[in-house]
C-alpha cells in the first residue's frame, strides 16, 4: 500500500516556500545543478535546533564541496528565519512552511502533529531521495548522516 509517504529512491515531492529574505526557493529548480539536504525542524532559536543549524554551519564547506545546498524548513515566518540565521551566520536558506504542509507531504510532523519534527532528506541532482534520517533529538546525526548519504553520491 503506497502511504504517500516519500521514500528512499522515490522522486522528492516539489514545493516553492519563502526563504528567510521573502524570496521563493523552488526544489525543483536545483535539479541537474545540485544535490539538496532538506532538513525539518521545530522552531528557531531552540536549543536542538539551534544546535543542529550550527552544526550544518560549521561543515557546510563540507556540503559544498560534494556540490549540495541545505535547506532548512519549519513553520517560523521570514523574520524569525533572518534573525536566527543573522544570529548564528547561517550561510544557507531557511524557508517558511507556517501550514506545515511541506512537512506534512514529506511525513516530517512531530508525533502529536502540531509542529514539524526533526527529519532530514538527502535528494540527488536527478531528484531522487537518497537517504532519509528520522531523529528528533539527535541534532548531529541528521548532519553526520547527510553528509555520509552525499559522499556516496
Amino acid at each position: 500500500m503506497n502511504t504517500g509517504v516519500p521514500n528512499v529512491g522515490q522522486p522528492a515531492p516539489d514545493f516553492t516556500l519563502k526563504d528567510q529574505s521573502g524570496a521563493s526557493v523552488t526544489l525543483s529548480a536545483f535539479r541537474g545543478e545540485k544535490n539538496v539536504v532538506v532538513y525539518f525542524y521545530p522552531k528557531d532559536n531552540t536549543p536542538i535546533c539551534t544546535k543542529e543549524a550550527c552544526q550544518f554551519r560549521d561543515e557546510y564547506a563540507d556540503f559544498e564541496g560534494v556540490d549540495a545546498v541545505v535547506l532548512g524548513i519549519s513553520a517560523d515566518d521570514e523574520g524569525r528565519h533572518r534573525a536566527f540565521a543573522d544570529k548564528h551566520r547561517l550561510p544557507f536558506k531557511l524557508l517558511s512552511d507556517p501550514d506545515h504542509a511541506v512537512a506534512k507531504l514529506y511525513d516530517a510532523m512531530s508525533t502529536f502533529g502540531l509542529m514539524a519534527g526533526r527529519k532530514t532528506y538527502v535528494i540527488d541532482k536527478e531528484g531522487k531521495i537518497r537517504h532519509v534520517t528520522d531523529a528528533r533529538f539527535s541534532a548531529s546525526k541528521h548532519v553526520e548522516e547527510a553528509r555520509a548519504a552525499l559522499a556516496k553520491l
